[in-house]
């Protein structure tokens, strides 16, 4: 490996853990990655794979200051350190402040800090990695890069709620979106892919993981969504209940003498799959108490299928027609079961997987519609939000 090379360093920030990646300027080329868990806790551990090699260190207690300094220290170990020209973080939502990569200043970081009400489970965590990484790399180019960006061509018609405009203007209150970064990348990929004009095509995307929604995806720009003004509106997830009646949240609050902060927590943090089952947040947990006949858990996955489908035959409204759907996420990518019942359910619109070809793709870029089918294709691509963010940040940086 070139010592010389150009490298970005990618970081990902949660509350108690915090996702990077080393790469090439253009993307093309993962040096190392890796992910720290537990951050504060005694059990605190980072975790860097190079290659085909892993490597787990203890950071016991460590914060987010501790793990960053113990990569540079691996950095430095291999001669990289230096050849790091830019940090490229993660931001959960940037409101409308932000509608595109910038260059972190006090003031991009004071914007940040003011959204934080938005996602204060999330801004707060990355506005963390971002200062801690100033300390690490003083002087070097920092870039955010925003999930909500990709969502700010939505026009008012999707975006805003029926509620009086003064709760929009005074506070914000609208749809943001998320995984914008994700549903960019796939659905530049699906044009490659699929060989779609890329001044004219009508994409689905469908980004399944722990977090999940489906986005819009009309000539490269995003016009709808599923994610409201935070992560909780839209798809069933692994602990979030997605769309709900909030008229059933009053009831509930009537009726149990629970607060706000109570029923935030209940329908973020204990519902979706785990609250379904009492098993598990993990799909393929409870995929595998489904097919042992837990009926819980084949609830669970039928409530999930019918909300995706339901959904994302809602959004293809926003269309004259419909040239694709994609799966992706770790679950998109990961479960032909829950594609070929997805599938199902859009037959009406002209959907349909071919089995072989589906149960073929596990993880990898693949066409799963029939060949020569007549209706929208059908395809799995995996995301790569570390190298859109990569390029993002090479490319402000010049």
């Amino acid at each position: 490996m070139a010592h010389d090379a150009q490298r970005i360093l990618v970081l990902n920030c949660g509350s108690s853990s915090l996702k990077f990646a080393l790469l090439s300027p253009e993307g093309t080329q993962t040096w190392l990655s890796g992910l720290v868990e537990c951050l504060g806790m005694d059990n605190a551990s980072v975790t860097i794979k190079q290659g085909n090699e892993r490597t787990t260190f203890g950071l016991p207690n460590g914060g987010h200051e501790e793990a960053i300094a113990l990569l540079l220290d691996h950095l430095e170990a291999l001669g990289w350190r230096d050849s790091v020209i830019a940090v490229g973080h993660r931001v959960v939502n940037g409101g409308e402040l932000f509608d595109r990569p910038v260059l972190v200043t006090p003031e991009v970081e004071a914007g940040i800090e003011a959204l934080c009400s938005l996602a204060p489970l999330h801004n707060p965590s990355n506005l963390m990695g971002i200062r801690a990484a100033g300390k690490a790399f003083p002087g070097l180019p920092q870039v955010a890069v925003f999930d909500t960006a990709f969502h700010q061509t939505m026009p008012p018609s999707a975006y805003r709620y029926a509620i009086p405009p003064r709760f929009y203007t005074e506070y914000g209150v609208r749809r943001y979106g998320a995984h914008g970064t994700s549903h960019d990348y796939v659905a530049r990929q699906a044009v490659e892919l699929l060989n779609l004009d890329p001044e004219d095509h009508h994409i689905l995307v469908a980004h399944l993981g722990n977090g999940a929604s489906v986005a819009a995806v009309q000539n490269g720009r995003s016009v709808d969504t599923t994610m409201g003004m935070t992560p909780l509106e839209g798809l069933v997830m692994g602990t979030r209940s997605g769309d709900i009646d909030p008229g059933a949240i009053f009831h509930i609050a009537r009726q149990t003498g629970m607060g706000i902060d109570e029923l935030d927590d209940l329908l973020n943090k204990k519902s979706g799959l785990i609250g379904m089952t009492g098993l598990s947040s993990d799909y393929r947990t409870v995929r595998d108490a489904a097919a042992e006949g837990h009926e819980q858990a084949q609830l669970a996955l039928g409530v999930t299928v019918h909300r995706l489908a339901r959904l994302l035959g809602g959004l293809a409204t926003n269309f004259p027609r419909l040239d694709a759907v994609i799966f992706t996420g770790g679950i998109g990518e990961n479960a032909p079961t829950l594609r070929a019942a997805t599938a199902k359910r859009l037959a009406l619109l002209g959907v349909a997987v071919d089995a072989e070809r589906n149960n073929a793709a596990m993880g990898c870029t693949r066409v799963i519609s029939p060949e020569g089918t007549n209706g929208p294709l059908v395809a799995v691509i995996p995301t790569n939000e570390e190298l859109m963010i990569a390029r993002s940040t090479a490319e402000l940086i010049g």
